[in-house]
C-alpha cells in the first residue's frame, strides 16, 4: 500500500496517477474539505491531522511500503513528521513540491524569510495589507498592523471555523474575503481595487497555488508584493515533476518486489 499525503490539487493528481498504473492507495486528507475532493477517486481515504504516534500506527496497519508527500510547500510540520516517522520505520519516504513560480526583479517585490518578518516589512510598505497567507498565522499580521494603525484584509477559506478564528482574533466581517483560490489575474486585481490595498503578502506557492496570478494583478495596480520564501528542504527527497515522481516511486516498487522474491 503506498500512503499519499495529500490535500492539494497537486496530491490528487498524484493519487490518481498511480490508481491509474494499478496500484494499492491509501490518501489523507487534514481537513473534512480535503477528504470531500478526493471522494469518488477509488482510494481509501483517512481525514484528519496525524500525530506521529497515530502516524506510525497507520503505516504498521495498513502495511505501507512507501510514503509520498505531496503536501503544501508551507506544510513544515506535517513533512517533519512523516520524514521522521519513515526514518524510524525504513519506509522510503518521498516529496513532490510543485515547482516555484519564477519571480521577476521588481522594486515592488520584497522577498522574506518568513511570517514575522512579512509582517513588519508589510507595515513598513502602506496602511491597508491584503493577506493571503491563510488564518494559521493571522494573529502575527494582526498584532503587528495593530501596532502601526494598519488595516488587514485577510483572504481565507469560507470554512466556518476559519471565519471562528478570525473573528476571535478581532478581524471585522468588512476585512474577511472568505473565497477559495487560486484565483484568475482579473479576480485578483479586482480583489485587490476593491479593499484598496497598497500591500499583498503572499506565500511562493508556484504557479499552481496562483502566486503568478496574484504578483501579475498587484504590479499592474502598483502594490507592494511582500513574497515569504518556501523554507528549505532536502533537495534529494525532492521531485518537481508528477513525471520525475512517477518514475522514482516505480523504482522503488521495483527494487522492492525484487528483495520479496
Amino acid at each position: 500500500m503506498i500512503l499519499v499525503l495529500s490535500g492539494t490539487a497537486d496530491g490528487r493528481r498524484v493519487v490518481q496517477e498511480l490508481l491509474d498504473r494499478g496500484l494499492p492507495v491509501m490518501a489523507s486528507a487534514a481537513t473534512p474539505y480535503g477528504g470531500q475532493l478526493l471522494a469518488g477517486c477509488g482510494a481509501e481515504i483517512i481525514t484528519g491531522r496525524l500525530s506521529e504516534g497515530e502516524l506510525a500506527g497507520l503505516m504498521v496497519k495498513h502495511r505501507i511500503r512507501l510514503l509520498v508527500d505531496a503536501t503544501h510547500p508551507y506544510a513544515c510540520l506535517v513533512s517533519e513528521t512523516a520524514r521522521r516517522v519513515c526514518a524510524q520505520n525504513n519506509i522510503p519516504y518521498l516529496r513532490y513540491r510543485r515547482a516555484e513560480t519564477v519571480l521577476p526583479e521588481h522594486p515592488l517585490i520584497h522577498r522574506v524569510d518568513g511570517y514575522e518578518e512579512a509582517a513588519r516589512k508589510a507595515v513598513s510598505l502602506g496602511k491597508t495589507i491584503f493577506l493571503t497567507t491563510g488564518s494559521k498565522t493571522l494573529g502575527i499580521f494582526l498584532n503587528e498592523a495593530h501596532r502601526h494603525g494598519c488595516r488587514v484584509v485577510a483572504r481565507v477559506l469560507p470554512e466556518p471555523e476559519v471565519i471562528q478564528h478570525c473573528r476571535q482574533l478581532g478581524l471585522r466581517p468588512a476585512d474577511i474575503v472568505a473565497m477559495q483560490g487560486p484565483f484568475s489575474r482579473e479576480l485578483n486585481r479586482a480583489l485587490l481595487k476593491q479593499y484598496a490595498a497598497t500591500v499583498m503578502v503572499t506565500k511562493e506557492s508556484g504557479d499552481a497555488g496562483g502566486t503568478g496570478a496574484k504578483i501579475e494583478a498587484a504590479l499592474e495596480l502598483g502594490v507592494s508584493v511582500v513574497v515569504i520564501k518556501r523554507p528549505p528542504e532536502p533537495a534529494a527527497e525532492i521531485s518537481g515533476t508528477i513525471a520525475e515522481l512517477l518514475e522514482r516511486i516505480e523504482g522503488i516498487i521495483i527494487t522492492q518486489k525484487e528483495c520479496r522474491e
